[in-house]
């Protein structure tokens, strides 16, 4: 067979870099392959579908897996069989991305199971894969024959200096203060993911229409690229007609329509709302069994329970849109009933309980050093990360019963909304690495959120000098096509489902630090969305206050139990001496406190990192490197402790450092014998009179803190010349250095004075 020839087509970002779209070369026996690249990187998206449904196939079955090759980047992977495994959290926030934006485009009754796989092969840090991964997977459908109602595509937007840019490059990314990533059709928008530095609502709307306006041109390219390939793309599957039946319809209505609305209006808990409705359909299925029997049953059986929970939802909404009735009875603007206590764990580094109706989040903090810090492994970079947010969603939360797996997909992006979210707020320069764990112990309704607020009061519980407490709010909002509209805040768990848009977001009272949405209506006015987001704003602000009961601000200090840590900085050239020959001097600090010491070097010097167990330990270690990096100021008073005796002068040792006190230097009256004055390990208040810059030689004196005789004259000290062999050089006895050549411009008669 010979060598395929592709088909291509392109477009240009805003910013003039072109993205190339290319089929009929790779993976060819792929229902459809599409290989997307912009610069240097490149992604190969694949789709296949089963040529027909399984046997009773109750929902659609569709995967969808981003994975990235660690050749792409010129790396081998660092776990231990080095190769790609299974995905990290990384492939698993993008993989949802991909799956929340493609999943609703099915149409229903489309149950053939579906894989989507998204690898990348070539990898460039000036184009970041993840905002492309949406664009090469619609592509790929696009030139296929499986039917979806619409193309999609994903685009990143972020403010960077001032201007929103499509798709930017890591290095500016950097200094985005907001980073969104949009999917949208030409017509809607459909998903958005992100994060802000405190942003405001109108700001991301603005975000919202310049990214769906970039996604419309990405759509374009992709229906050129169809049309290159003709037949195939243009003729889709077949989608089986849902099975219908206009009596079973409206047997299904008068049985059920009147119980439905009571069960709307009732203002019930969870549970009994459920059970009421189980019993409702257990009724509904004995009835149509009097009346047609099993074998009608098992026909029709799904049929029945699909008009139930049509006729359930549209119910449900009524009740909504006419009476303005929530299902536990609320109000639309109204936060169920919250309480939050802090410290509730004695033995942890900080905790908290947050609970809101019927979602409760048990979330605790545990401070430890670097080398705690979480090692991220991905193909286009590698590091240590010291915040780490961890979400746990056990069975019993929900009052089931399901085999504990681990994390899953949902528990990975819920901890990654919540912990991007409030890293945002972190000090720039606190020193332990981080872990937040939130367990959620009860769920009705945006446990995410509820995560972020336990975070936030676990975080200041702990000591953590948080910029500003944080909050979160899970939003909804119900349209018809009468125009009948109703934004629904802090929505439960059986409204989720039932809405046409619902999202999160989390902020301070200042601004918008996350969000994450779904949005489900046709041709939502922005107008619209900004008016929900405003709602949001509100039920975050009473959020946090009542959160602001418990704790409205940081503890002043860490627990009393918990690690004590401080960083600071050193010259490059005292790295040595505090690390001593072999890590001598590290080691003997390390056995003496009791602490762990790291040290790093970067292009400014020496990072030191002190870990101990207690403040007094850690205060122990500080003084420690201290005094080897201390550098003395002349004209500064010490306390020391006479560490050598000689004929000259004595040598005082004070804060790690040693000095010349020169007998000139002693006293104003004539001093016969040092040795008379002082013994070894006698204290010794004295001033630094001079310190060498170039010798590091330090000259003391105790005659400069007594008050100066009446009539004493100060007698004038030969300048020092570098080539006078009475000044640096003589074997005077004077000098600072204590050696027999002097030193100091002192000449025989010592460091600056005769001897009297």
């Amino acid at each position: 067979m010979g060598k395929q020839i592709p088909l291509r087509t392109a477009f240009s970002l805003p910013d003039g870099r072109e993205v190339t779209l290319e089929t009929g070369k790779l993976a060819t026996q792929a229902d459809g392959s599409v290989l997307v690249r912009m610069g240097n990187t490149m992604l190969l998206a694949t789709i296949v579908s089963a040529r027909k449904a399984k046997e009773g196939q109750p929902f659609f079955p569709l995967s969808v897996d981003y994975q990235e090759k660690f050749a792409a980047a010129g790396r081998i992977p660092g776990n231990f069989f080095r190769r790609e495994a299974r995905l990290s959290d990384y492939e698993i926030l993008i993989s949802r991305l991909v799956d929340r934006a493609l999943r609703p485009l099915f149409p229903e009754g489309y149950m053939n199971e579906t894989q989507v796989i998204i690898n990348l092969i070539s990898a460039d840090k000036d184009a970041t894969p993840d905002a492309l991964a949406g664009l090469a997977c619609s592509a790929a459908v696009a030139v296929s024959d499986i039917p979806v109602e619409a193309l999609f595509s994903e685009a990143r937007i972020a403010r960077i200096d001032g201007e929103f840019v499509i798709n930017p490059n890591s290095a500016d990314l950097e200094r985005a203060d907001m980073d969104f990533i949009v999917a949208a059709t030409k017509r809607d928008i459909m998903m958005v993911e992100g994060e802000a530095n405190e942003c405001q609502e109108h700001d991301l709307v603005e975000a919202l229409k310049i990214a769906h306006e970039a996604i419309r041109v990405q759509i374009d390219a992709q229906e050129r690229l169809a049309a290159l390939v003709g037949e195939k793309a243009r003729v889709k599957r077949d989608v089986p007609a849902l099975l219908e039946n206009d009596d079973l319809k409206t047997l299904v209505e008068k049985h059920c329509k009147d119980e439905i609305y009571a069960v709307a209006r009732s203002a019930s808990d969870k549970h009994l709302r459920r059970d009421t409705l189980e019993q409702l359909k257990d009724r509904l299925r004995d009835t149509l069994l009097a009346d047609f029997g099993e074998e009608y049953m098992d026909e029709w059986g799904a049929v029945a329970n699909r008009y139930f929970e049509k006729l359930k939802k549209l119910i449900i909404r009524d009740v909504v849109l006419s009476e303005g009735l929530r299902l536990d009875g609320r109000k639309t603007d109204e936060v169920r009933p919250i309480w939050c206590e802090v410290d509730y764990l004695p033995s942890t580094h900080g905790s908290a309980v947050f609970n809101r109706g019927e979602t409760q989040s048990l979330t605790s903090l545990t401070l430890g050093t670097k080398q705690d810090q979480a090692l991220i492994d991905n193909a286009l970079d590698s590091y240590d990360d010291n915040f780490i947010l961890h979400y746990n969603f056990p069975p019993y939360s929900t009052g089931e019963v399901k085999p504990m797996r681990g994390p899953g997909r949902r528990e990975v992006g819920h901890a990654n909304l919540a912990g991007r979210s409030i890293r945002k707020l972190m000090p720039a320069d606190f020193a332990y690495t981080i872990r937040v764990v939130s367990d959620i112990l009860e769920s009705n309704g945006s446990s995410s959120m509820a995560t972020v607020c336990a975070g936030s009061l676990a975080l200041m519980d702990g000591g953590v000098p948080l910029k500003a407490p944080i909050a979160g709010i899970a939003m909804g909002c119900i349209a018809d096509d009468k125009g009948r509209v109703a934004i629904l805040s802090d929505i439960l768990g059986d409204e989720d489902a039932l809405g046409d848009m619902d999202f999160k977001v989390t902020g301070t009272t200042n601004g918008i630090c996350g969000t994450q949405m779904d949005i489900k209506i046709d041709g939502m006015p922005y107008e619209l969305l900004e008016k929900a987001l405003l709602q949001a704003r509100a039920g975050r602000i009473h959020i946090l206050g009542e959160m602001a009961k418990a704790l409205d601000a940081p503890r002043p200090d860490l627990k009393p139990h918990a690690p004590r840590m401080v960083e600071f900085r050193i010259d490059r050239e005292y790295i040595g001496a505090v690390i001593g020959p072999g890590g001598k001097v590290i080691q003997e600090m390390q056995r003496q406190t009791g602490t762990t010491i790291s040290i790093d070097e970067d292009e400014q010097g020496g990072i030191v990192a002190i870990f101990g167990p207690d403040k007094t330990a850690l205060d122990a270690a500080f003084d420690r490197i201290q005094d080897i990096v201390f550098v003395p100021t002349p004209g500064d008073i010490y306390e020391g402790v006479i560490e050598r005796v000689e004929e000259y002068g004595a040598f005082v040792k004070f804060k790690g450092k040693s000095g010349l006190l020169h007998v000139s230097e002693i006293s104003y009256q004539r001093v016969a014998n040092v040795s008379d004055l002082y013994k070894v390990g006698d204290p010794l208040t004295v001033k630094l009179l001079e310190n060498d810059p170039k010798t590091g030689k330090l000259r003391l004196s105790v005659k400069a803190l007594q008050p100066k005789p009446e009539g004493y004259v100060e007698r004038e000290r030969p300048e020092r010349r570098d080539d006078d062999r009475r000044g640096g050089g003589d074997r005077g006895r004077g000098g600072f250095g204590g050696d027999r050549r002097g030193g100091g411009g002192g000449d025989r008669r010592g460091g600056g004075g005769r001897r009297n």
